[in-house]
């Protein structure tokens, strides 16, 4: 340890360090994540360099760190178009559309690189993962705003094949999908309305029925046949019906956005994103992707118990605790299983297993490790960074006056727990002695 520093913190005996040492301290914190706490950071610091602050000098130090970081966006904004000749220039294919409005103040952005174009249109992430086609930065979330995203989208993507979107439940979102893809289909995600389903699982609930919920609601939104959807159905609408009081509702939170930052950000999580998936695949062996050739051997076990029977040289019927007639030639099974996951089922591949016939050539190609690599086959090539191509003399050439968006002010605390309030209903008393809704322990009037 030397006692000289060079980092500006001075005076560390009497642990006051300068001011503009703390505030670029605290601006280094804020550039990666925006939002971050006074509390957080005086704990970061005193972690870090052993020097104790209080809650208002944390707080000084933010605001002085915020208004340089402003101000340094707002001069970035300006390199925007700059920044997207860039991104077709090194990236030739690749769409980059920015709008802006009367104002000069930013409104719209469109990015979609051609190497995601190009894995797009030629297959997908048969390995369950997320392909990254498009993104877009909007002054603020709107009906118009998606509108514009889908057409965009649209005119990117450029297929005639129907497309299915899976989103959570904004508002409008479906309206605009089959306004602009006329022979789409559109579903919400399991994942958001499980954890909307947890969330809004309020009582009064008794024995343990409560923990069941999550299990029946699963099993029914991946039940294939009507039959296997009637029983977890059955089991949620009897225990809601005899315990639930309430209501769900959707909350959104607004705040200052650093739109600059998350172009950066998006832009380096896809290029790591197609990176990774194409040094992971350079290592794979087996003729499907890990996840895809898991579930297909699992599928194998089965199928080694099961009895089949000849109908023709294309139908049969498989037996295990029912009677499946499976077509080879259509690819169909009455267990509906095939055709949902695009692997056979165990009943196909018992007959496979009987007729000599390979069940890799019944997979789906958008298993396979050749249409995954072909999906991850194209690269992005680096770009300039906005924020640090301030200084940069060819980027100052190429400058247009756009201003930053206009951002809504958050809540207050206090206002947003009345909002709240005004928004939930209340929910009703429940009695812990007779169970009973209405009231309390203390007034019940029950004869037990």
């Amino acid at each position: 340890m030397t006692k000289s520093h060079t980092c500006g913190g001075q005076s560390w005996k009497s642990a006051h360090p300068t001011k503009n040492w703390l505030v670029s301290i605290i601006k280094d914190r804020l550039q990666d994540t925006p939002h971050h706490k006074p509390k957080d950071i005086a704990k970061c610091i005193f972690q870090d360099f052993g020097i104790e602050l209080n809650y208002t000098q944390v707080w000084r130090g933010i605001e002085d760190a915020r208004e340089q970081l402003q101000g340094s966006y707002k001069e970035a904004y300006n390199l925007l178009p700059w920044f997207c000749e860039k991104l077709v220039e090194t990236n030739p294919g690749s769409v980059a559309k920015l709008l802006i409005n009367d104002d000069k103040r930013f409104e719209r952005l469109f990015v979609s690189f051609h190497a995601s174009l190009h894995g797009f249109q030629n297959g997908l992430d048969g390995n369950e993962g997320f392909f990254p086609v498009a993104f877009a930065i909007v002054d603020v979330e709107t009906d118009d705003n998606w509108l514009w995203f889908l057409e965009q989208l649209k005119s990117a993507i450029s297929t005639l094949q129907p497309m299915t979107f899976v989103s959570d439940r904004e508002k409008g979102l479906k309206k605009s999908v089959l306004e602009v893809f006329e022979n789409a289909h559109h579903g919400y995600s399991i994942y958001y309305l499980m954890e909307n389903f947890k969330k809004n699982l309020k009582g009064p609930f008794h024995g343990d029925g409560r923990g069941s919920l999550p299990i029946n609601f699963l099993a029914a939104t991946h039940a294939i046949r009507l039959d296997g959807l009637r029983s977890p159905l059955s089991k949620l609408n009897g225990f809601l019906q005899k315990h639930t009081t309430g209501s769900c509702k959707l909350s959104q939170s607004a705040g200052q956005l650093y739109h600059l930052r998350k172009i950066e950000a998006l832009i380096c999580m896809i290029m790591e994103s197609i990176n990774t998936c194409q040094t992971d695949s350079s290592t794979w062996s087996s003729q499907l992707t890990p996840s895809k050739e898991e579930k297909l051997q699992d599928e194998i076990i089965k199928a080694r118990s099961l009895k089949v029977l000849f109908s023709t040289d294309t139908l049969f019927e498989v037996h295990d605790d029912s009677i499946n007639v499976v077509n080879i030639d259509s690819w169909d099974c009455s267990c509906l299983q095939w055709k949902a996951t695009g692997l056979p089922c165990c009943h196909a591949i018992a007959i496979f297993n009987c007729t000599g016939r390979s069940v890799y050539d019944y997979c789906s190609r958008y298993f396979t490790l050749n249409s995954f690599r072909l999906t991850y086959s194209e690269s992005i090539n680096p770009l300039p960074s906005i924020i640090k191509s301030l200084d940069n003399e060819e980027a100052a050439l190429h400058t247009l006056n756009v201003l930053p968006p206009c951002t809504l002010r958050p809540l207050s605390q206090q206002k947003r727990k009345r909002v709240k309030t005004e928004e939930v209903m209340r929910r009703a008393v429940s009695c812990t002695r007779c169970k009973l809704a209405g009231h309390n322990k203390a007034t019940c009037k029950a004869t037990l």
